[in-house]
């Protein structure tokens, strides 16, 4: 059993250092494509900053347990850094590096002020008490208090943190710099500072680019077959604001298997049994494995769970004429290469997953001018935003002749390197 699970390490260690490599050797085409000299490349390559620190937490029982953390601050160059902050076991620092870099090319894809940064703790909150979560946000937030702030560098929500995570953190900022200061973290909740629209702001982003998608591809979301593979957070707001829409939706998974209806799923059914982790598989007998999912004959496939779920193995059998993706890093490069010669239009996780980011800048926004906005605004800014920024990606898809994951890398460099550039840095 040990074995099995040094094993199952091993291998996320690999894929999280190959999603490094691949999102280096993007960042590296885009930059080659714009014509930057190789200098750009090396500065862009890594974060400016990465900091380690080690979070000692009193657990329930009496012991002392410490816990190992990050925070990663990509580029700084267009303004201060922004990214969320995961709670996961298999947080890694390549893995943070990576999302930081991801996190820079979302503002940039979106014309945000922002550089990328990320952080994550080594933990597994479901099996923490609410004191211990409480305790190691807390802690936490002391670690890196230094390193972080409105003009610096802005937390947010990510895997398996909320805004009552997020309330903790501003908390104890506030303390550490006797100030009541919102703008340092998002994602909070509303009674805090919090924007309306910001909880299922990823998913309406997702939504916003499947629309946008179906229309280049001539089809309308009003019955077509969709599976969204994955019901966290982004999962099930999306598969209920698509329900919505009128489509079917006529697959959906969790951790523990997938459902499949080819008539479509009762989506409000779902939502009312899945617990905060998104589980809901659980509940029925007859269901297939996440990859049949991927297989299943539809019109629009959405993974929005993890890491590497198409690959060169699976891509030649994927059916969906469209591929959004919601999750980060869930088709490999190979992948994608195999999806673009068969004629798929694969839209990218830095574009289709920065409704997110998005919001948490109107957040940001609404905290230093300190006026806050309704949430029909919040979704009216968000659709001209994400609307805007596929439109900018699709052209230039078309008119450099590359797939779209290489123009989102294209559209989303360009403003940092150019921001370095003016700077004196390169």
């Amino acid at each position: 059993m040990v074995a099995d699970k040094t094993a199952d390490s091993s291998k996320s260690e690999r894929e999280k250092e190959n999603i490094l490599t691949s999102t280096r050797t993007v960042v590296k085409e885009a930059l080659d494509k714009l014509g930057y000299p190789d200098e750009v490349y090396e500065l862009l390559k890594d974060s400016l900053r990465m900091l380690k620190v080690r979070i000692p937490i009193r657990m329930d029982d009496g012991s002392v347990k410490v816990f190992t953390g990050f925070r990663a601050q990509h580029n700084d160059a267009v303004g201060p850094t922004k990214g969320g902050v995961r709670y996961h076991p298999d947080v890694t620092e390549e893995e943070v590096n990576a999302l930081a870099i991801w996190m820079s090319l979302k503002s940039g894809i979106v014309d945000l002020p922002y550089g990328g940064g990320k952080g994550g703790i080594i933990c597994d909150p479901r099996e923490m008490s609410f004191r211990e979560l409480e305790s190691l946000s807390r802690g936490y937030v002391r670690a890196i208090s230094q390193f972080v702030g409105p003009t610096k560098d802005i937390p947010a929500p990510d895997v398996f943190t909320n805004s009552q995570i997020m309330a903790w953190m501003m908390d104890e900022y506030s303390r550490i710099d006797e100030f009541n200061n919102p703008g340092f973290i998002t994602g909070k909740p509303i009674v805090l500072g919090g924007s309306h629209g910001r909880e299922s702001a990823t998913a309406k982003g997702v939504t916003i680019c499947i629309e946008e998608a179906a229309k280049k591809r001539d089809f309308e979301i009003e019955g077509a077959r969709i599976v969204v593979q994955g019901f966290g957070n982004a999962g099930s707001f999306l598969a209920k604001f698509l329900h919505e829409a009128g489509a079917k939706v006529v697959g959906i998974s969790d951790a523990y298997g997938a459902l499949h209806d080819p008539h479509g799923l009762d989506v409000d059914y779902l939502l009312d049994r899945r617990d905060s982790f998104g589980t809901v598989t659980t509940l029925f007998k007859n269901t297939i494995s996440n990859q049949e999912l991927l297989e299943l004959d539809c019109d629009i496939l959405v993974p929005a769970a993890v890491q590497n779920q198409i690959t060169a193995e699976n891509a030649a059998k994927i059916k969906a004429d469209i591929i959004v993706e919601a999750a980060n890093g869930p088709t490999s490069m190979e992948a994608t290469k195999i999806l673009t010669d068969r004629g798929k239009l694969l839209v990218p996780d830095v574009l289709a997953s920065s409704g997110g980011v998005t919001v948490s800048y109107f957040e940001w926004v609404q905290n230093k001018q300190g006026y806050y906005w309704p949430e029909e605004e919040v979704e009216e800014k968000l659709y001209k935003v994400l609307k805007k920024s596929f439109e900018t990606i699709y052209h230039t898809s078309q008119t450099r002749r590359v797939d779209m994951r290489l123009a989102a890398y294209m559209v989303g460099v360009r403003k940092m390197a150019e921001a370095s550039r003016y700077r004196g840095w390169v």
